[in-house]
């Protein structure tokens, strides 16, 4: 794989293997969101899906996530609507816009705990599924203050 693929390719021009090393581990699109009815505002919380292992940031079952969660959506390029409603730190989201990633990022640092170390992924922020009640009890911003 190439070292720096994000700069030379378009997402539509990358392979399954590049599509996926994009990813940075930070599970925000793991989290469960709420929408503003009356802004049409994405609000995320603390909540994360019961696939997601908080401590790693990285889905138990990734393979047949689509099949055991009902909500689960599938990032590809087909659906690049769908990036709205990521944290503007998502690979995917910068990459589609032109932007290159940031220092943190793992293919950029060459470590995948540095998403953590940068205080972007949910690792200590993420509550499970089964120990929320109600939502709105767990908003903790915009998609913009993430």
């Amino acid at each position: 794989m190439d070292r720096a693929f994000w700069k030379t390719k378009s997402l539509e021009e990358m392979n399954e293997q590049e599509w996926e090393a994009l990813c940075d581990g930070c599970a925000r699109c793991c989290l469960h969101k709420l929408e503003d009815e009356t802004t049409e505002e994405i609000l995320y919380t603390r909540v994360a899906c019961r696939l997601l292992n908080r401590q790693s940031c990285r889905c138990k079952d990734y393979v047949h996530r689509q099949q055991r969660v009902a909500d689960c959506l599938k990032l590809s390029v087909q659906h690049t609507r769908l990036f709205q409603w990521l944290p503007t730190t998502c690979a995917y989201r910068l990459v589609a816009n032109g932007l290159d990633l940031p220092e943190w990022h793992p293919l950029q640092s060459g470590d995948p705990e540095s998403v953590h170390r940068a205080g972007i992924s949910v690792r200590y922020l993420a509550v499970s599924a089964n120990h929320a009640s109600e939502l709105e009890l767990h908003i903790i911003g915009r998609i913009e203050s993430l």
